[in-house]
């Protein structure tokens, strides 16, 4: 494996920390590499000065204080946010539409502070579908995102800007949200590992408290599973409610019993492909000690329906009373919005009591499953990446575009609205040299248990990063 094209974030930081490189000097390099990879169309906005000035601060910070810098895991790593999800002070988000001007900016989120806390350093906002409505990044106002390893394809959504940065080497690591597998599906996409963690297990302050019911969540896309390890114990939440941090300790030598999904049913079947990864993922496991119980489509079918169902109602209305909320003209918006608007309108209060009481009865049952198995390995897409222009949002058909998500992620949204942490990472690749990516789905809480497994499918080496991260290149 080319050592440079395997490095990650933790490598940018140890060659910051170590002097070898300045935080100054990593910022023109993402800054050069966003150059250079523009066509992808991965950033929407950038602010050079902004990272440079940042970039400076660390540089000094270093210099005056050595032992704050290093107690900083990302101390001096370039980063980008993505334009949607809790804000960053000076980043001026407009989720992809038009109806919000680049300029102002709200003060930072919590996460955001996290973000800062560990030392990163921001310089611009990651492209986003309006209103992250899609499993692909083409806004109407753009830029068209694509795919760094095919750009005739989509990079997922809704942080594909975040998915085709990482991927291209812009920067090592970026920030990502995820309320119906927009952190795993770019991730899938672009060769990338992504955590999607459990309800309650990031901040949301201090006013992103239950957005969208409870269904989102915030982290990152990476490229490497301790990254991503790294970054969650860096960002969570002090605070897990009813569900204590596990004890990590002993882990990684636990005997599993690890469910295994390989089918996804007629509607939304899965290339074989992708199925030929799951399983060869869980036969990856098996030496460890692990019981692989096979797992029947009969037993997730009726959630997936009724997931479907509750995210389009849960999304519908959350923008109907967004827009109500800021007075917003929802004619200056793409079509596929104004029909999730005036669905939300249009809902009864009795419509959407049955779809959020539809996703509990759905969480229950996954606990049912998880009383017989630990984890749940199953596919994360049913395809290759998609072609640019699979999801076009010119229309006012909302089912037919959620069907259309459903189709390319079956499994993703099961997560979002049960609550339960899920992540994916590549395990091999394709004729076409895309990914093979996996989805491994744990109960409340057992985030380690997840990033344990993928650090075990990681080592086995079946994917290898195309491009080298800007600064170490």
């Amino acid at each position: 494996m080319d050592k440079t094209a395997s490095a990650d974030a933790t490598d940018l930081a140890h060659a910051l920390r170590t002097g070898g490189l300045t935080c100054t000097d990593a910022m023109q390099a993402s800054l050069a590499a966003a150059e250079v990879h523009a066509s992808l169309g991965a950033i929407a906005h950038l602010d050079s000065g902004m990272g440079l000035a940042g970039a400076a601060a660390m540089d000094m910070e270093r210099l005056g204080e050595p032992e704050r810098f290093a107690a900083r895991p990302f101390a001096g790593v370039p980063t980008l946010a993505k334009d949607l999800g809790g804000p960053f002070a000076g980043l001026p988000v407009t989720a992809g539409s038009r109806l919000f001007k680049r300029e102002g900016g709200q003060a930072d989120s919590d996460l955001a502070a996290r973000f800062r806390d560990a030392g990163f350093c921001l310089f611009g906002l990651t492209t986003s579908p309006e209103f992250g409505l899609s499993l692909s990044s083409e806004p109407a106002i753009g830029p068209i995102c694509r795919n760094p390893l095919d750009p005739t394809r989509t990079a997922g959504g809704s942080s594909g800007g975040s998915a085709a940065a990482v991927a291209a080497g812009i920067v090592s690591i970026a920030h990502a949200t995820d309320a119906g597998g927009s952190i795993r599906v770019p991730a899938a996409c672009c060769g990338l590992v992504g955590l999607k963690p459990g309800r309650g297990a990031m901040p949301a302050g201090p006013a992103f408290g239950n957005h969208l019911g409870g269904i989102a969540s915030e982290l990152a896309v990476c490229r490497t599973v301790r990254d991503t390890a790294e970054i969650f114990n860096a960002l969570r939440g002090k605070a897990r409610g009813p569900f204590p941090d596990p004890a990590v300790a002993d882990v990684e030598n636990r005997r599993l019993r690890v469910g295994v999904l390989l089918d996804t049913g007629r509607q939304y079947p899965t290339d074989a492909d992708r199925l030929a990864a799951v399983e060869a993922a869980a036969r990856a496991l098996g030496p460890d000690g692990h019981t692989i119980v096979p797992l029947e489509w009969a037993d997730f079918e009726p959630g997936v329906a009724a997931i479907s169902r509750a995210f389009g109602d849960i999304v519908s209305v959350n923008l109907a009373t967004l827009f109500q909320t800021l007075a917003l003209d929802v004619a200056n918006t793409e079509p596929l919005t104004q029909a999730f608007v005036a669905r939300g309108q249009a809902m009864a209060a009795t419509a959407l009591w049955d779809s959020l009481n539809a996703g509990v009865l759905v969480s229950r049952d996954l606990w049912s499953i998880f009383d017989t198995v630990d984890c749940i390995l199953m596919p994360m897409l049913s395809s290759a990446p998609l072609a640019i222009g699979s999801f076009p949002s010119d229309h006012q058909d909302t089912d037919l575009h959620l069907d259309r998500m459903n189709a390319f992620a079956p499994l993703a949204a099961l997560a979002n609205v049960s609550g339960f942490p899920a992540l994916t990472l590549p395990f091999g690749n394709d004729a076409g040299g895309l990914p093979l990516p996996v989805q491994i789905m744990a109960p409340m809480g057992h985030e380690p248990l997840l990033l344990s497994l993928a650090a075990r499918l990681e080592a086995e080496c079946r994917w290898q990063h195309r491009f080298p991260i800007a600064g170490l290149a």
